[in-house]
Order: C-alpha cells, then structure tokens, then sequence
C-alpha cells in the first residue's frame, strides 16, 4: 500500500513542479509570437451586455494556448517514470512507472490526439483568416465531427480489444450495450466536450478540472488502478501548475488545446473506471455550463428571441447580475469540489 501511494503522490507532485517550472519558457514563446486570437466572436463584440462585464479586445491580447503546458508537462512527467524504468531497473523503478497497456495507455494517447486537435484549432483561430479564425457555426460543427470520428475509434477499442459491452448502474444492476457502447462513448465525448466553454473567466476551468482529475485518482484508486490513478494525480497537478498563472489577471487562457484533451480524457476515464452515470455529478459545473447555452438558445429560437439567461453560459450571468468575476471563479470551485466528493461518494459505495 505504501508503494501505491508513493506511486500516485510522486508523479502527480513532480507535474506540479515540472509545470511550473516550463511555463515561463511557454510563456515567453506564447508572447513572442502573439499567440493570441486577432479576431473576437460576434457576440463577445457587439453584445452590450457582453461589454459591460468583459473588455473583449484587451483580452484578446492573452494567448489562447496555455492548455499545452498542462499536456507537455504530462507527457514529460510520464517519459520520465518510463525512462528510470527501463534505464535504471528494479523493482522500485517498475512499480512506480505508471504506463501500462492495460489502464494508461488509452487515456495517454487520448490525451496527446485530443491535444494536437485543439492546438490545430487555436493556431487556425489565432494564425487564419476568414470565418475560419471567427470561430463561426459552420467551423464548430467541424470540430464536434473531429472530436466524433477520435471519439469512434476510442469507443471501438473499449468494445473489441477491452470487451467493454455494459455500463454500472450505481447501487446495482449494469445497462447492456453491445455495440452500442460506440455510439454512446461518442454522445458522452461530445457532451463532455460542450461543456468546455467554462474557459471563460480567468482561473474557472483549472479550479473545476483539477477537482474532477483528483476525484477520478481517488475513484481509480478504489478500484485498483493504481496507474490510472496516478495518471489521474498527474493530470490534477499541472492543471494546478497551470491555474497558478491563469488566476487574474490571466498569463494565458487555456485553449481549445487544452479543453479538446481534457474533456475527452475526462470521458475516457469515467469508462475506464466504469462511473459513467456518475461522471454527470462529478462534472455538474461543466453540465451546468453546457445545459445553460442550450436553453439560452432554445428560448430565443422558441420564443421569438427572449433569453433565460442574461448571458450564456451561466457563469456570464451571473457576473451581469454584478458577481465580480472572483466570487463567480470562487463559487464554481466550491460547487465542483463538493459534487467531486458526492461523486467519489457514490462511486466507492456502490
């Protein structure tokens, strides 16, 4: 038992230091080639509510590509235990190395595509030209099909090599799937991934995301996995690192290359450790992100364009309603922290 906690608290420490340790150098290159979008969406321009709580044009000035930091500093911290594995054998080194086929390995590579994915993005928003770079609808339709066809083959894998062909039922019973354990990966990717507007006030989505890493490393813990809770310790603590620059005023935003990755591991991992109707709890401010720009937008298609909300998503409400964008960012913390532990609760008991 002392060597699985060494395990898990010795890499997800060392990301922590290994983050915070790349991210001036990050930095410095985000700057020096204006990593930053050079246009703003329509709304965020020209919507009068929008202007009142947000300078939309000084914040463009911040680079958009500060989730890479939190997915080079996993890959390091990942090689590392590897190497002093193989280069330096034993059996202490073997037991702390924390990639292996059986539970890592998916959500490593997960991880690294759903980056790059995003970092195509960003570099298209901040580098291109034309609708392209606004970020329109027809552009965000394309990313939900790229974050699909990934999210396919990642769902194939768990039903023919992992023979994953039910989910639990917390408390009892399991849903057989069959098959259809492919299309059902690909509809909890996609909406895992709407929620990743949460990237919209300095500090939000580092403080909700390394809530929701660290309840997967105690969930994957519960269950024995011992290396996917490491891998899930590792994710918490560079998204630590990270949120050590991103508190206001922002050094950068965390990106599509940031959210793409995260949001699809998150996915990965709740059927890695078999929480899938849990993952809703334990991700409630990414839902209630999410679930606030769909209603936004039913209401004025359906109700000749009267809102629900001030502002979409909900944390831009409520900062219209005069939340200073700290006590908004604080009270996110709180409700993701308390739903991570009800998650965990529930994952562990049933």
């Amino acid at each position: 038992m002392f060597m699985d906690f060494v395990k898990i608290f010795a890499p997800t420490i060392l990301a922590f230091f290994v983050g915070l340790a790349i991210t001036p150098f990050a930095t410095h290159f985000f700057y020096k080639h204006k990593m930053w979008k050079k246009y703003c969406r329509d709304e965020a321009c020209k919507g009068e509510e929008f202007k009142k709580i947000h300078n939309s044009f000084e914040e463009m000035k911040t680079p958009r590509v500060g989730g890479s930091i939190i997915w080079l500093s996993v890959i390091l911290v990942t090689f590392i235990f590897y190497f002093i594995s193989v280069l330096f054998p034993s059996i202490f080194t073997e037991k702390i190395n924390f990639l292996s086929r059986n539970q890592t390995l998916i959500p490593f590579f997960t991880l690294i595509f759903g980056a790059l994915l995003g970092l195509c993005d960003d570099l298209i928003q901040i580098y291109g030209r034309g609708k392209i770079a606004h970020d329109d609808n027809s552009w965000r339709k394309w990313k939900a099909l790229l974050i699909a066809v990934l999210a396919f083959f990642i769902g194939l894998w768990f039903y023919s090599k992992l023979g994953m062909v039910s989910i639990s039922i917390p408390f009892g019973g399991e849903i057989y799937l069959g098959f259809l354990m492919i299309p059902f990966f690909i509809l909890v990717a996609l909406a895992t991934f709407s929620g990743g507007v949460i990237d919209g006030i300095d500090g939000l989505s580092g403080g909700v995301f390394a809530s929701m890493f660290s309840a997967y490393a105690v969930i994957a813990y519960s269950n024995n996995q011992i290396d996917l809770a490491a891998f899930s310790g590792v994710l918490a603590g560079t998204i630590l690192a990270f949120l050590w620059f991103n508190i206001p005023p922002a050094r950068f935003y965390m990106g599509e290359t940031g959210m793409m990755a995260l949001t699809i591991v998150l996915a990965t991992l709740a059927f890695l450790t078999d929480t899938v109707l849990i993952l809703p709890i334990i991700a409630l401010p990414l839902v209630l992100t999410s679930a606030s720009v769909i209603i936004q937008l039913l209401s004025k298609k359906l109700r000749n364009g009267k809102k629900v909300f001030l502002l979409a998503p909900i944390h831009h409400h409520f900062e219209a309603l005069g939340w200073p964008s700290y006590k908004v960012t604080m009270r996110f913390w709180v409700l993701s922290i308390i739903f991570a532990i009800i998650g965990m609760i529930l994952a562990v008991v049933s």
